[in-house]
């Protein structure tokens, strides 16, 4: 049985014996590349982070690149559970940025699923494939059915076409589909193209008989799943909805380590094998939510992240707290750390901050508990002193208002009212039906509302743009130059996190700063917000931003038009001028009075600073 570790380094590996660079997985906190993820909370796919590169930017490593990317996605945090929904996970990928194109990308794919000793070993007579079958003026991928024919016939399988019933049957095993299921686009224009989609069958014909019938019939029942996606971006679709060739176009392919898992391991689901075993001492839905829920804030946690009430922090706190309801032992926690701790050492590095957030949000929620049940409880004397005369004296939202302020689910909402029933010895009339399906109304709301808004961040809307971050933003410019002018020029930004109640700032210094560093860095920062100096911002391409002299840190991820912020009256004499995507205050004045609350190191060679407004 091969163990997920395996996996990953058999996959970069085969790759990297393709003349392909192995980079590291990208931060779970995206940079704002230009588009289609500025401002989103998290890395949710393997191919985020390469964005800028598959747009066109030519990346440090090359044309071949591949890599593990650690992702989290959110919308489906309350279906986690199930045999499907996680919210962290790992997806393998190989890139192709104008290089070769589906000849080798496919005899690629079938190679490593099938190779037994550099690859998975898969028997290829239980692979079967999806094409894009040509829509909207784009012609069928007859391209990538060649190839797929050629490649299966290297195993002496004759492969046939299925025609628009997408029945497998016989030789069957290419399906051709629409836009809907065999198309990517970023957006709604830009660069695009068919993709080839490699299922499996997870049964066997010795247990399961031939694999015929509807396509769609036989992924809705199990009896396939799809492992791997190869994504072909040769087009550019122009705002008149017309579609032109690219002149070099890219590949872009991933394949979940998860999934990929369960088959390799001959597993029913995820939860079953070594990504979770280790996890869960026996396997219930409850279980299921803790190990997920620890796993994904461990990764979170490791990425400087801290709970809040605001952004990816609320996302850690929501994650936290659901865990907490389901009953997590923290010191699950320690063993997420030992499961990853050879692919992502970070963990490990930060592993004293990861536990130590834990143990304090966990602290904060049990007090939180404690005000929802005095609500309920007061709820509770309000439907006795009723007595019986309002016919719904609960209804579901007033249950989901306690749910989302006070995190307690509905069946605890039952439960203790009933609890209280029985001490008062109070016959309780509630319609707990009624009560659960306006609970449910309101929740699926909630949901589409956080799913629009994860959407609209994702295309193009900026996280983080409240009043009290915008200061924080502006505080944080204020706060590197202030250290660059104490410490020396030398002094590099490493990151930075911004909520609703502090700022951190991490950056390149090798020592603790003293005392009268941090009160000169703390009266600098004062000393220019109380001189009214004006906040302004110019966009220019990338070749005249940096003939200014702005910092730019992260420079190899901007686009070809650049915004830099300055403190100061003109570019040229500013105090401060970096590149940033903002948002800022107008004038110095509104960030209000700036104090270091700590400074502490990071990691070896960077230091850290929290420090708050008022």
């Amino acid at each position: 049985m091969m163990q997920s570790s395996e996996i990953r380094k058999r996959f970069l590996e085969f790759f990297k014996g393709k003349n392909h660079a192995i980079i590291p997985s990208a931060s779970l906190l995206p940079e704002n590349y230009p588009i289609p993820d500025k401002g989103s909370l998290f890395t949710t796919a393997g191919m985020q982070p390469l964005i800028p590169y598959l747009l066109g930017e030519k990346h440090s490593e090359g044309v071949r690149l591949v890599s593990v990317q650690k992702c989290i996605r959110t919308g489906d945090i309350e279906d986690v559970g199930d045999n499907r929904h996680l919210t962290f996970f790992e997806m393998l990928g190989n890139w192709s940025l104008g290089d070769y194109f589906k000849k080798e990308s496919i005899a690629w794919s079938l190679e490593f699923l099938t190779d037994t000793e550099k690859g998975l070993g898969l028997d290829p007579k239980r692979l079967f494939v999806t094409v894009f079958k040509g829509e909207d003026g784009i012609p069928r991928d007859d391209e990538s059915i060649k190839h797929w024919k050629e490649n299966f016939g290297k195993f002496n399988i004759a492969v046939e076409v299925a025609g628009e019933d997408e029945i497998i049957k016989g030789d069957v095993r290419i399906v051709p589909l629409g836009k809907e299921d065999n198309f990517w686009i970023a957006g709604t224009t830009g660069p695009c193209g068919g993709d080839t989609e490699i299922f499996y069958d997870v049964i066997g014909e010795e247990k399961g008989g031939k694999v015929e019938g509807s396509f769609q019939t036989l992924v809705k029942s199990g009896r396939i799943i799809e492992i791997w996606n190869n994504v072909f971006m040769e087009f550019n679709k122009k705002a008149d909805g017309t579609y032109e060739k690219l002149s070099k176009p890219n590949v872009d392919t991933g394949m979940g380590l998860e999934r990929t898992t369960v088959v390799m391991q001959e597993k029913n689901n995820v939860y079953e094998t070594d990504l979770f075993t280790s996890l869960m001492k026996e396997d219930t839905k409850e279980n299921r939510i803790v190990a997920d829920h620890i796993k994904a804030a461990v990764f979170i946690l490791s990425e400087g992240v801290e709970p809040s009430n605001t952004g990816s922090g609320y996302v850690l706190r929501r994650l936290i707290r659901r865990a907490v309801r389901y009953g997590a032992d923290f010191s699950l926690a320690e063993k997420v750390i030992e499961l990853y701790k050879d692919a992502y050492p970070e963990l490990l590095k930060n592993k004293e901050r990861i536990l130590e957030n834990l143990k304090l949000e966990e602290e904060r929620f049990k007090l939180t508990l404690e005000k929802g049940l005095k609500e309920l409880r007061r709820k509770f004397e309000w439907i006795r002193t009723l007595s019986g005369t309002i016919k719904d004296p609960i209804d579901g939202k007033w249950c989901f208002d306690l749910y989302q302020t006070h995190g307690f689910p509905l069946e605890m909402i039952f439960e203790e009212l009933e609890v209280l029933a029985k001490i008062f010895k109070y016959d309780l009339k509630i319609n707990k039906e009624n009560i659960s399906k306006e609970f449910d109304e309101e929740m699926k709301r909630h949901q589409e509302l956080s799913r629009t808004a994860s959407a609209g961040m994702f295309k193009g809307g900026l996280a983080g743009t409240s009043e009290v971050e915008t200061r924080y933003h502006t505080a944080t410019h204020l706060l590197r130059q202030a250290l660059e002018e104490v410490l020396g020029e030398e002094i590099i930004q490493k990151g930075s996190n911004i909520n609703t109640e502090r700022l951190r700032f991490d950056f390149s210094f090798s020592r603790k700063l003293t005392d009268e560093e941090k009160q000169k860095v703390e009266t600098l920062v004062n000393q220019k917000i109380s001189e009214s100096l004006p906040v302004q911002k110019v966009v220019m391409t990338k070749e005249e931003a940096e003939k200014t002299g702005a910092v730019h840190s992260f420079s190899d991820k901007y686009g070809d038009e650049i915004s830099i912020y300055f403190i100061g009256d003109t570019l040229e004499t500013a105090w401060s001028k970096e590149f940033c995507g903002g948002p800022h205050v107008i004038n110095t004045k509104e960030v209000g009075k700036f104090k270091i609350t700590k400074e502490e190191p990071s990691s070896a060679g960077v230091r850290r600073i929290r420090a708050m407004v008022e």
